[in-house]
């Protein structure tokens, strides 16, 4: 009797056991569902409300106590008309995208969908105000990061480009679908070029006796390999193919910036926002800040912002990413500097 009752009891806490380890996995997996899902929120941001926040936060630190409440007072008054001019007459709308650039252009995600969120409401008489920062990366997402500013253009709803920092290569190829391009002086533009850079490790395979085996089916499937002997043919091959990427390049800029004598900033080389402004890359020197400060006196400025939270594999898989990416931006960066002081 006693033996049977050990083995019940064994076999009740071997249960216990097994419901208790299945309830947790559940209560994981059920976890690990819910924070995998995306969540997706459009923010908008007033940014009239920010400046006049702005402004009178310093009125009030500077100005003489009387002054401060004149200074209101004027506020009031100037709302008040505001307002009233509203309600008779709608003024213009300027939307704000922000889009921070990579290799991959993985921002496109969050523009394209701020983008049909404009769309659904701003018509030719708005603006949207794209403030870029992009030195470039590959042809087919900058490409399609691209053709989503044209759909604003094709809307008719003027479009223009601000470019404090760098727009570059893939960026500029964005920049130059604007109606319009500002940059600060010190930016950094054009790049108007196309770039493949491979090791090849063939000899040091051939030094430790590794052979490499490809095969292919179609005589161009692949031209340059990395631990492969690259022929001259293949070589030739690629050449061909970054000359025919350049011509379309080429001609996407002529398209849109008709103006730009192309053969002359089609080389590769980048400038600073002060020549390219002689070469017409851009239309004027003035920062996105100076921009909207202005505009905000005649305008509703609203900031438009697209998040989607995102599961833990792509955070894993992105924080990789920004990482290779980081590191080949500041290499990029220390570059452009060396050649700038040297």
């Amino acid at each position: 009797m006693t033996e049977i009752l050990m083995q019940y009891g064994l076999f009740f806490a071997k249960t216990v056991t097994l419901l208790i380890v299945a309830s947790v996995l559940i209560v994981l997996f059920t976890s690990y569902s819910r924070r995998g899902r995306k969540l997706e929120i459009l923010e908008v941001k007033n940014l009239n409300s920010k400046f006049r926040e702005m402004g009178l936060v310093m009125k009030h630190g500077v100005l003489a106590k009387n002054e401060f409440k004149k200074a209101l007072k004027e506020e009031k008054a100037r709302l008040k008309l505001e307002k009233k001019s509203t309600e008779q007459e709608r003024r213009k709308r300027v939307f704000i995208l922000n889009f921070h650039g990579d290799i991959k252009a993985t921002a496109v995600s969050c523009l394209r969908e701020e983008i049909s969120a404009i769309l659904s409401l701003a018509t030719p008489e708005d603006e949207v105000l794209v403030r870029l920062e992009n030195a470039g990366g590959l042809v087919h997402e900058h490409g399609l990061a691209a053709s989503q500013l044209q759909r604003i253009r094709d809307r008719k709803i003027p479009l223009t480009i601000a470019v404090d920092k760098v727009a570059a290569s893939g960026g500029y190829m964005m920049a130059c679908v604007g109606n319009r391009i500002i940059a600060a002086p010190f930016a950094v533009l054009g790049s108007i070029g196309v770039l493949v850079q491979l090791p090849n490790f063939h000899r040091l395979l051939n030094q430790h006796g590794i052979e490499f085996e490809q095969i292919k089916a179609g005589e161009f499937k692949r031209t340059i390999t990395l631990f492969g002997e690259n022929t001259d043919k293949e070589r030739a091959k690629m050449q061909e193919s970054l000359e025919d990427v350049h011509v379309q390049f080429k001609e996407f800029i002529a398209n849109y910036r008709p103006g730009v004598d192309v053969t002359r900033v089609a080389t590769g080389e980048h400038w600073h926002a002060t020549k390219a402004l002689e070469l017409e890359l851009v239309d004027e020197l003035l920062t996105s800040d100076d921009y909207l400060l202005a505009a905000s006196t005649n305008a509703d400025l609203y900031e438009i912002t697209y998040t989607a939270k995102k599961t833990l594999p792509e955070r894993v898989i992105g924080s990789f990413q920004s990482t290779i990416d980081d590191t080949l931006t500041t290499f990029w960066q220390r570059l452009t500097q060396a050649r700038l002081f040297s």
